[in-house]
């Protein structure tokens, strides 16, 4: 198992692991590192790919500057090996959204976390990350995402997922792998609120989209946020109508 590193905004890297078993053409597990005074992990990724992320981390800097753990929603591959990298790093604090925090972290975390309300921003010296709460979106409760101010990336977590394992950065079109994704594994909570969720983070006209599940986007990333919203929406109405 090996976990590749790319830089996909400045001093925001991707930690890509490649399972080639997953689904029918692979699949890419990434977790994103923001390097700044207060370095920040978002997603932890499954238990058994801590030895290979944290070992790649490592490439970058030592693991006990981390001051920060973050992940969107309560998953094995958001979270699974929280207690791996709190053990790696002593003085890190997990930080989640106050939802997630009430239904698990207050109680399952092996320290205290730091739970952040919607749009707080966390400050990390150099880099300003500010927690954006998505009830749903992609999927679960508690779920939120983090978009980091000064280089404008926007850490997605499932939405965008595609499937094989495609470069780290790209400037095409990520619309129609995540149409593909979506409709072979149906893996995004649709419900009225999704389309206007996503159009939110549109509005936030990020230059980077941190992916979870394939390449991560550089450009303009408002106009592939807005398509998404408009091809959930019609998901939507297509369930939700009733036959003629």
């Amino acid at each position: 198992m090996n976990t590749k590193v790319d830089e996909i905004a400045e001093r925001i890297y991707r930690l890509s692991t490649f399972l080639p078993t997953v689904g029918p053409r692979g699949f890419t597990f990434n977790q994103f590192l923001v390097d700044a005074e207060q370095p920040l992990l978002f997603h932890c990724g499954q238990r058994a790919l801590f030895p290979a992320v944290s070992e790649a981390a490592g490439r970058i800097m030592d693991l006990r500057r981390l001051r920060w753990i973050a992940f969107s929603h309560i998953e094995a591959d958001e979270c699974g090996a929280l207690g791996e990298w709190l053990e790696a790093a002593p003085a890190a604090t997990v930080t989640h959204g106050a939802i997630g925090c009430a239904i698990w972290l207050n109680d399952q975390a092996p320290r205290p976390p730091r739970a952040l309300a919607d749009n707080e921003v966390l400050d990390l010296g150099g880099r300003r990350v500010r927690r954006l709460d998505t009830p749903h979106v992609p999927h679960c409760w508690d779920a939120g995402l983090l978009y980091e101010e000064i280089t404008g990336t926007l850490f997605t977590s499932d939405l965008f997922t595609h499937v094989g394992n495609p470069a780290a950065l790209t400037d095409g079109d990520l619309l129609g792998p995540a149409m593909e994704a979506e409709k072979q594994f149906g893996y995004t909570a649709v419900s009225p609120a999704t389309g206007a969720t996503i159009r939110r983070l549109a509005g936030l006209e990020p230059r980077t989209l941190a992916v979870m599940h394939g390449s991560s986007y550089s450009g303009a990333a408002a106009p592939q946020l807005e398509r998404l919203a408009t091809f959930y929406d019609a998901l939507l109405r297509k369930a939700t109508t009733p036959p003629a």
